[in-house]
Parts: C-alpha cells; structure tokens; sequence
C-alpha cells in the first residue's frame, strides 16, 4: 500500500506560528523533505522532532522527485515542508504534487501560514477579488510583459519581491502602471514586522535600507488604465459612441480616437463627415 504525502504549512517568522496537527504530522511521517534542511532543523528542533531530512528544492525537484515517489510508492509516509509558509506557493510542491496524483497516492494539505494572505487581510484593500503573481521574471522582455497584463487588472493584486529587489520593482511598477496606490507588507510575524500603505512614489521614499521579505499588494480595485485599454480596442464607431455617452463634444473624441489608434486626427475626422 502507498505512504501518504503531506504538504505541511510552517512558520513564516514567529516559530508559535504552527498547527497542533503540523507538528503530529511531521513527528509522525517516515520522511521530511525540505527546501534546507540547515533551515528547517531550527523549526524541528525547537519542536523535538527527530526525522530523516532529505533536501528538496527548486534545483534539485526534478531528480528528487523521483526519488520520493519511489519512496511513497514502498509505503513511506513523506511531509514536505519549504523554509517558510505553504509548500507550492512560490516555493518548492506543486511538481511532486502531479506525480503522486499520477501515481494514484494520496496527497494532503496541512494547513497553516502563507505570507500572500496574511499581507492581504491585513492591507486595507479588497479582499472580494485579488489575483497573486509570485515573483516578477527576472528576464526584461517577460517582466514586462506581465507587468502590462497586471496593468490591465481591476482587483488587488499581489507579488512577492526579494530586499535586493524592491526598489527596481516598485520603479517598474511606477513606470509602466502608474503611480497606484499599494501597501507593502515587510518581515510579517517577524520583529520587524512593518506595513507602508501610500502611492508607490511615496513608498519608494520610504524604502532606505531593504532588508526582510517583502510582499507588494496593488489596488488595481476600480482601474481607470484598464477602461482605457479596452476601450480603445474597440472599432472607431463603438468607441465614439462611447465617448459621446460620457459627454465628450466631437473635437475631443476624435483627438482621443486618433492617439487610441496611432493615426492622424484628419484621418478620423474625414470619417465622420
């Protein structure tokens, strides 16, 4: 009969931070992978649990997951846990996740803390709707390419950044989607647990000395840019209708259609002769 695998949630700062039954699971399983083992053995030490560490990370996933589902395979109970938070979230899980569903094994969340909604609930913004976005690429051309499909959005949104990171980010948020409102969430549950809620401009001259984990929360809620954007994907004759309805006089709606198109004001103007 096949092991169970858990995906176990940790502390992301504060080690009280951890469910009576996370702490069950992991003294209880016969396997703990981890994204550091060097890391995770502060947690499991702190909770006097002795257990078989394999390490378990993004450069090592493809080979280790074999391995473990070897090992789920002969019966071994296997927990995975990363250096903080819920396992598949931005962070090491989801692959070994489709293999055991592959394999017909029996996969288990373990719930408990995960930064994104722990910085959401306590951000001031809307929590009905958000999309989460992990990481920017690192990559120019991709980056912004995903930076103009958030620009787009009409709901919080939420990335991860890393110190070294924070300030280009917010300077690229700056430039491409504006000056939005956005609060960041640094070192959550840690001692230096600490929330800036103003425009990125102001943000930005907050920011001095980045240290700490940060979590960038956009409130894209109500975005004027995306009415804009879409709006101006429409023909020439839905968009002066449209125009026309929010009280624009003609002159200016075909100055708007003709920046909305790329083509000179005449052009559109001899249409609506």
């Amino acid at each position: 009969m096949s092991g169970k695998l858990y995906l176990v949630a940790t502390p992301i700062g504060n080690l009280e931070d951890i469910t009576f039954r996370a702490i069950n699971v992991l003294k209880n399983v016969d396997v703990i992978a981890a994204e550091d083992t060097r890391h995770s053995l502060k947690l499991l030490n702190y909770y006097e649990i002795n257990k078989p560490l394999i390490s378990y990370h993004r450069h090592n996933e493809e080979v280790k997951t074999e391995m473990l589902i070897n090992k789920l395979i002969n019966g071994e109970n296997i927990a995975i846990i990363t250096d903080a938070g819920t396992p598949g979230i931005s962070d090491p899980g989801e692959e070994i996740v489709k293999e055991a569903i592959k394999n017909s094994i029996e996969v288990i969340p373990i719930p408990g803390a995960c930064a994104l909604v722990n910085a959401l609930i306590t951000s001031g913004l809307n929590t009905k709707e958000f999309a989460f976005y992990g990481f920017l690429p690192l990559n120019k051309k991709n980056r912004k390419n995903v930076l103009e499909r958030i620009k787009r959005e009409d709901k919080t949104i939420i990335l991860y950044e890393a110190p070294h990171k924070i300030i280009k980010t917010l300077q690229d948020i700056l430039e491409t989607i504006g000056d939005i409102n956005c609060v960041i969430a640094k070192e959550i549950t840690k001692i230096h647990e600490e929330f800036l809620r103003d425009n990125i401009s102001r943000i930005l001259e907050q920011i001095n000395e980045p240290k700490g984990e940060y979590i960038i929360i956009l409130d894209l809620n109500n975005n004027i840019i995306k009415d804009s954007l879409d709006i101006a994907e429409k023909s020439i004759e839905e968009q002066y209708e449209f125009y026309k309805n929010k009280g624009m006089d003609k002159k200016d709606i075909i100055k708007t259609i003709a920046k909305n198109k790329n083509v000179p004001k005449n052009e559109i103007y001899q249409m609506f002769i």
